[in-house]
C-alpha cells in the first residue's frame, strides 16, 4: 500500500485554485466581490484576449494596510469573519480567505493598493503565490489587481481554456450579473481597449436594467414588489408577450448575491402558467431580502447555490409578488363585451348593431336608381368592331336584317420579289406523328395507385387512404425528419447566403459564450457569427433553409442545446444542431399546403423514409375501416 505523505503547500494551493479558479471569468468574479464587499463606488474591469493574458480590476474602496497586504494572499486569510458564529449570518460576497491565493497560485499578479488615511500606497508583486517585492507607490485611493498569465504555471488547466471569443463573453456576464446585483455601483467593462458596459450607479435597478439588457428588452419588464414571511421581493418580470426561447435572461439575487435555484425558478414559471406560449420563458431581475440566518450561501464551493431555511416561504414570496405583477400590466388591451363602437359619419355619431362588429370596414357605396332614359335602352348595344381580333360578338335577333350584298374587296398588289420568294420556298414537311407511349408506361399508369390522399385535417394532418385503413400523417414532423436526414448526410454541404445587412441581436451571456465558442462548427453550417460588442453578436450569412425571420430564435435555441451538449462529441453537438436546422425550416403545422408539398411529404412516408421525427415522435398513426365501423355502430 501506498505511503500516506502530507502535500507540499504549492500543490495544495494548486489544488484550491482549481477548486475556486476555474477560468478567466471565476477571477473576474472574486475581485468584483471583492471590490463590492471593499465599499466601492465604482469597479473598472479590464481584459484581454479573453483574460488569458490580462485581467484589471479597479475599485474606489476602503484599500489594504501596508503591512496586511501579504496576509491577503496566504490561504484562509480573510477580514470578513472572525469565529465559528459568523457563518450563521453572512453579510458579505466573499468569506472563505480562498480568492486570493488561488488567482495567485497560478498567475504573474501585481497588486496597488491606498487607503484613505494613507499619503502613500502599497505595491506588492507575486509569481505562482510566491511574494517577490513590496514597496512603497503612488496610487489613487481603493486597490488594482494585475492578473497576468493566468495558469502559466498549470498547461493542463490551460489546454482546456475556450476561444478567446467565448472567455471575454463569459467575463462581460460575470460584470452584467454584478450590475444588476448592485445597481448603487457604477461597473466599466473594458475589452482588448473597447468599452463594452457602462452602468450609471445612481442606485435605480431599471438604469441598471437598460444599460445590461438594452432598451428593446428592458422595456417588456414590468415592476414586482411584494412581501412575504420575512422574505422581500423586488424587481422586474418581463411581460407574458417578451419571453424568450431560453431561461438564460433569468437573474435571481438573495441578499445582493447572483444565485442559481430551481426553487426560485419554478416559483417564477408557475405563476406565468396559462399566459405565456408554449415552449417560451419568462425573465427576470428579482432581488429577494431574507434575514442572514435564513440562507446558507456556504453550500457551494463558488458559492453559486444557497439553501433556504423555509423554502416554501420563499417559493410562496416569489410567486405571489410575480403574480401580482402580471395582473397589474396595463399593456393588454381591455375587451368590452357588450357595447358597440360608435363611428362617426358625417359629423355625427351614431350606433351600429354589435353583429356589425364582423363587417367590412369599407362598406359597398349604394347605386342611385336608374333614370327613365336608361330604362328604355336596349339590352345588348350593337358593336361595330370586336374588342379582340379573332372574337366573334353574338349579335341580337331583333337587330338582324338581310345584309345587302358587298363586292369583294380587290386584292392588294404583291411585290414580284415577294411572289418569287413565296414560290420558291419549300412546303414544310408535315409534323411527324406522335411516337406511342411504351408497353411498360401504359402498363404502369393502368396499375391502381396502393394509397391516395384523401384531404388534410387542421392545415396539420394528411389524410392517406390505404385500402381498408387510413393513415394521418403529421406534416411537420415527417417534414421535419426529411430535412434532418437530408441535412445529416455525409456529402451534404450546406449553401450560405450572405446577408447584405447583419442580423444583430442581444443573447443572454451564457448563450453568447456558448456560440462564440462553438463558431467553427455553425461556420461549416452556413453560420457567420462574430462579436459585435456590448454583448451582441452579429449575423452575416446564414444556411438557405433559415429564413431571416427565425435567424435569432434558432440560434437562441441551438445555444441552449450547445450548453447541455457542449462537452459531448462533434457528431452528436452536430445532430442536435441539425435537429434545430431541421425543425425551423419544416412546414409548421396549420400552414396552408400546396397538393404537390402535401404528396411529397406523404410519399417519403409511405414509402418507410420516414418513421419518426429526430425527437422519437411518431409522423402517423393508423385508423382501420372496422375501427371506424365499430365507433359507427356499424359492425
Amino acid at each position: 500500500m501506498p505511503h500516506i505523505e502530507q502535500l507540499s503547500a504549492h500543490v495544495a494551493d494548486l489544488i484550491a485554485a482549481g477548486e475556486v479558479v476555474e477560468r478567466p471569468a471565476s477571477v473576474v468574479k472574486e475581485l468584483c466581490e471583492n471590490a463590492v464587499d471593499a465599499g466601492a463606488g465604482t469597479v473598472t474591469v479590464e481584459i484581454q484576449n479573453g483574460g488569458m493574458t490580462l485581467i484589471r480590476v479597479t475599485d474606489d474602496g476602503c484599500g489594504i494596510a501596508p503591512e496586511e497586504a501579504p496576509t491577503a494572499f496566504l490561504r484562509h486569510a480573510t477580514s470578513k469573519i472572525k469565529n465559528e458564529y459568523d457563518l450563521e449570518a453572512i453579510g458579505t460576497l466573499g468569506f472563505r480567505g480562498e480568492a486570493l491565493a488561488a488567482i495567485a497560485a497560478v498567475s504573474r499578479l501585481e497588486l496597488l493598493t491606498r487607503r484613505a488615511q494613507d499619503k502613500l500606497g502599497t505595491s506588492l508583486t507575486l509569481e505562482g503565490g510566491v511574494v517577490l517585492g513590496q514597496e512603497e507607490a503612488g496610487c489613487p485611493l481603493g486597490t488594482t489587481l494585475l492578473v497576468r498569465d493566468l495558469f502559466y504555471n498549470t498547461p493542463a488547466r490551460l489546454k482546456f481554456m475556450k476561444k478567446d471569443a467565448a472567455e471575454a463573453a463569459a467575463c462581460l456576464a460575470v460584470v452584467q450579473r454584478q450590475a444588476l446585483a448592485r445597481p448603487e455601483i457604477s461597473f466599466k467593462f473594458i475589452k482588448d481597449g473597447k468599452q463594452e458596459l457602462l452602468t450609471p450607479g445612481d442606485g435605480q435597478l431599471r438604469s441598471a436594467l437598460y444599460a445590461v439588457l438594452g432598451r428593446e428588452l428592458a422595456l417588456g419588464f414590468a415592476p414586482v414588489s411584494g412581501s412575504g414571511e420575512d422574505v422581500k421581493v423586488t424587481g422586474f418580470v418581463s411581460l407574458p408577450t417578451c419571453c424568450r426561447g431560453t431561461r438564460g435572461y433569468q437573474f435571481f439575487f438573495v441578499n445582493g448575491r447572483w444565485v442559481k435555484s430551481a426553487a426560485l425558478t419554478a416559483a417564477l414559471e408557475q405563476a406565468y402558467a396559462n399566459q405565456k406560449m408554449v415552449g417560451k420563458f419568462p425573465g427576470c431581475v428579482l432581488h429577494l431580502e431574507l434575514k442572514l440566518n435564513g440562507v446558507d450561501v456556504n453550500v457551494h464551493p463558488t458559492k453559486q447555490e444557497v439553501k433556504f431555511g423555509q423554502e416554501r416561504a420563499v417559493f410562496s414570496a416569489v410567486y405571489y409578488a410575480v403574480l401580482s405583477a402580471l395582473g397589474a400590466d396595463k399593456s393588454r388591451p381591455a375587451v368590452v363585451v357588450g357595447q358597440a363602437a360608435k363611428p362617426i359619419i358625417e359629423g355625427k355619431q351614431t350606433s351600429l348593431p354589435l353583429h356589425d362588429f364582423t363587417a367590412p370596414r369599407t362598406a359597398p357605396v349604394p347605386t342611385a336608381p336608374p333614370s327613365r332614359r336608361e330604362e328604355v335602352k336596349p339590352a345588348v348595344q350593337p358593336v361595330s368592331a370586336p374588342a379582340k381580333p379573332g372574337v366573334e360578338l353574338p349579335v341580337p335577333v331583333e337587330e338582324a336584317r338581310p345584309a345587302a350584298p358587298v363586292r369583294p374587296a380587290a386584292p392588294a398588289p404583291i411585290p414580284a420579289a415577294a411572289s418569287v420568294r413565296q414560290e420558291e420556298a419549300p412546303k414544310q414537311a408535315p409534323a411527324p406523328a406522335p411516337s406511342p407511349p411504351s408497353p411498360a408506361l401504359v402498363e404502369e399508369e393502368k396499375q391502381e395507385t396502393p394509397w391516395r390522399i384523401a384531404g388534410e385535417l387542421f392545415h396539420t394532418y394528411i389524410i392517406v387512404e390505404q385500402g381498408d385503413k387510413a393513415l394521418l400523417i403529421d406534416k411537420h414532423a415527417a417534414h421535419e425528419r426529411m430535412n434532418f436526414d437530408k441535412m445529416r448526410a455525409q456529402d451534404y454541404l450546406p449553401m450560405s447566403q450572405t446577408l447584405l445587412t447583419p442580423v444583430v441581436f442581444t443573447p443572454a451571456p451564457e448563450e453568447a459564450a456558448v456560440l462564440l465558442e462553438h463558431g467553427e462548427e455553425l461556420d461549416r453550417l452556413g453560420f457567420d457569427i462574430s462579436d459585435f460588442g456590448g454583448g451582441s453578436l452579429a449575423v452575416r450569412s446564414v444556411p438557405d433553409y433559415v429564413s431571416l425571420g427565425d435567424v435569432e430564435a434558432t440560434l437562441t435555441e441551438i445555444a441552449g442545446k450547445l450548453a447541455i451538449t457542449g462537452s459531448t462529441g462533434y457528431q452528436e453537438r452536430r445532430d442536435d444542431i441539425l435537429h434545430t436546422m431541421a425543425c425551423k425550416a419544416a412546414i409548421k403545422g396549420g400552414w396552408k399546403s400546396g397538393p404537390q408539398e402535401l404528396e411529397r411529404v406523404a410519399k417519403a412516408v409511405m414509402a418507410g423514409e420516414v418513421k419518426y421525427c429526430p425527437h422519437g415522435r411518431p409522423v402517423a398513426i393508423e385508423l382501420t375501416q372496422k375501427q371506424l365501423e365499430k365507433q359507427f355502430k356499424r359492425s
